[in-house]
This record gives structure tokens, sequence and C-alpha cells, in this order.
């Protein structure tokens, strides 16, 4: 599924990320990696942007960059 369908509070692990684009190189050194474990905390009031928990910190990210994240749910 792709991360932007994560429902508020729920988790799961980043499966895939985009390998080209300069924001998504951004996003891989900020540590949104393969294997990643990431909660969404909350989504701005028009849906956008939505705020994410990882790796200790938060992260905002618009609902196309989070469209283009695949992930699975967390157990």
């Amino acid at each position: 599924m792709k991360l932007s369908e994560l429902a508020v509070g729920a988790s799961a692990v980043v499966r895939e990320v985009p390998k080209t684009g300069v924001g998504f190189v951004r996003l891989r050194e900020m540590g949104l990696l393969a294997g990643t474990r990431v909660t969404l905390i909350r989504t701005a009031p028009m849906g956008d942007p939505l705020e994410y928990k990882l790796r200790g910190y938060h992260l905002s990210l618009r609902r196309t960059e989070a469209e283009q994240i695949l992930v699975e749910a967390a157990s």
C-alpha cells in the first residue's frame, strides 16, 4: 500500500522509495529507507501535509510524495 493511505496512529514498514528525484534522494539521506518503521502522527486540516514519526524525529511530507512510497502494515 502507499504511505499516504496509512491511518492516523497506524504504523508501517517502508518497502520501496523512488530512486530518482532530488526530493527522494534527500528523504533517503534523512533515513527514509526500506525497512524503516513509520507512524502517521497527524494530517493537516486540509489533508496536506502529513506528519510521520520515524527514527526518533517527525517528518512532514506532501501527500503527492507519500503516494510514491510503498509500505506494508507493521505487526
